[in-house]
């Protein structure tokens, strides 16, 4: 591991996601990437481990779940792997956030904030093991 980048080890438990965001917090700050940035993945990273920590596994048994952040020229790229049960979030239905509540579906949301936080997200299945890659650029386009 070198400085540019982050290796974090977690079990699937609901407790471990705010030590996985402080993490991704200092490493930003660190090395001077915006606020925003840290936000947005830390977003991310919340709905992703959540829905996989939640509905991903069949047994109660503890499961290693591994986050690789790098630093890159222009982005901030983090690889999510874990032997959940396959989901490719990567294709997740678009809600519609147009209709009114009552006659929204449950669920779905969280995924859909994920694909319009990140820049790019990507899926593939290794064996037994899920391995999904987020891209955010690394400077932050100011609110309009």
């Amino acid at each position: 591991m070198n400085e540019e980048t982050l290796e974090i080890s977690l079990v699937n438990d609901l407790k471990e996601i705010a030590r996985v965001a402080e993490q991704i917090d200092e490493f930003c700050a660190s090395r001077a990437i915006a606020s925003e940035v840290a936000y947005a993945v830390n977003l991310a990273l919340d709905e992703i481990l959540t829905n996989t920590i939640n509905y991903g596994y069949a047994d109660d048994e503890p499961h290693q779940i591994e986050l690789i952040v790098s630093l890159e020229v222009e982005a901030l790229v983090i690889v999510i792997v874990d032997d959940s049960a396959a989901f490719d979030l990567s294709n997740a239905p678009t809600p519609d956030v147009g209709a009114s509540l009552e006659e929204r579906p449950l669920g779905g949301l969280g995924l859909f904030l994920v694909h319009q936080m990140m820049d790019s997200v990507e899926y593939r299945r290794e064996g037994e093991r899920n391995i999904v890659t987020l891209k955010k650029n690394r400077t932050a386009v100011p609110a309009q």
